[in-house]
């Protein structure tokens, strides 16, 4: 914060994503055309609900078989950004091609955006997707002890809201059904200081609803999330503020004596760090295999 503005005008710039880059409109038409590529997949299964609700859908890609493979794949779940009003999951496949191809399943859930319906809403539908791949998951094929969950800055946060204590029970979960990694990008991980910035002009929260959406202050514990192993990543080209939430929730996590780990992204910004995702030299890619236990020379 520089002497010359208050609070509310510094972090109104910390927070405005889309004023960190030149043109981010290109970067969301980057997001939606690479995830063509997805669609044409031969093993897409896409629009399969994830709850009664008819928008509650989400898109399942799977690997091509493998000569002699008896194990079951690794599940990657990827939970688009959009700073929770924006993009879906049909701009969100990009990663699938390469992923698919080292042999994990990639899932993308849909879900419902701000201002139409409230953050709480949001959360609860990502538990239920999460919910629905640990019991469903082994009929494509895949591992359920082997989920990574990723997510880019509002899928970030929404990454956090996954590892977050206590919620498995009320989806019929067991406690033990946690993701065995993750890998979040850009996060949000303690909502208070967008109260009083133009991001609350349609998020609506309050003191309370920021508070128990935040998984900077909903950490679990080693009794249930004892192996899950955690990363962290934003782009160097982001804001102070986005780096110092990233770095933040990771401290927290590895004060709980959890396993996590920085991954640093030299050059990337708050649009292009997730496109790595689907680049086979990039660490971010790498690092998403390493998780799943996948060999980038598979």
């Amino acid at each position: 914060m520089t002497s010359f503005e208050d609070a509310q005008t510094y972090f109104d710039r910390q927070y405005n994503a889309r004023a960190s880059v030149q043109d981010p409109l290109a970067y969301m038409e980057r997001y939606a055309q690479d995830s063509q590529a997805a669609f044409a997949l031969p093993n897409a299964i896409r629009n399969q609900r994830y709850s009664p609700r008819a928008s509650d859908v989400l898109d399942v890609y799977l690997p091509q078989a493998q000569a002699g493979q008896a194990q079951a794949a690794p599940v990657f779940i990827f939970i688009h950004g959009g700073y929770w009003k924006a993009l879906s999951k049909n701009d969100s496949a990009f990663m699938a091609p390469a992923l698919t191809q080292a042999g994990a399943i990639v899932v993308v859930p849909d879900y419902d955006l701000v201002p139409v319906v409230t953050l709480d809403h949001i959360v609860d539908q990502v538990r239920q997707a999460y919910a629905w791949v640990v019991r469903n998951i082994a009929i494509y094929g895949g591992d359920a002890r082997n989920i990574c969950v990723c997510g880019s800055s509002a899928g970030g946060h929404l990454v956090g809201m996954l590892l977050a204590k206590g919620w498995q029970e009320d989806h019929d979960l067991p406690a033990a059904a946690t993701p065995a990694s993750a890998f979040a990008l850009s996060g949000l991980f303690d909502l208070q200081p967008l109260l009083n910035t133009h991001v609350n002009t349609w998020m609506r929260l309050d003191d309370a609803s920021a508070m128990r959406n935040s998984p900077r202050f909903q950490l679990p514990d080693t009794s249930t999330h004892g192996q899950c192993q955690l990363r962290v990543s934003c782009g160097e080209h982001e804001t102070t503020e986005f780096k110092r939430q990233s770095r933040e929730y990771l401290a927290a996590w590895q004060a709980r004596c959890l396993p996590g780990q920085w991954v640093e992204a030299p050059g990337t910004n708050h649009f292009d760090l997730p496109l790595l995702l689907a680049d086979p030299q990039s660490i971010v890619h790498q690092t998403a295999l390493e998780l799943m236990g996948l060999s980038p020379n598979r």
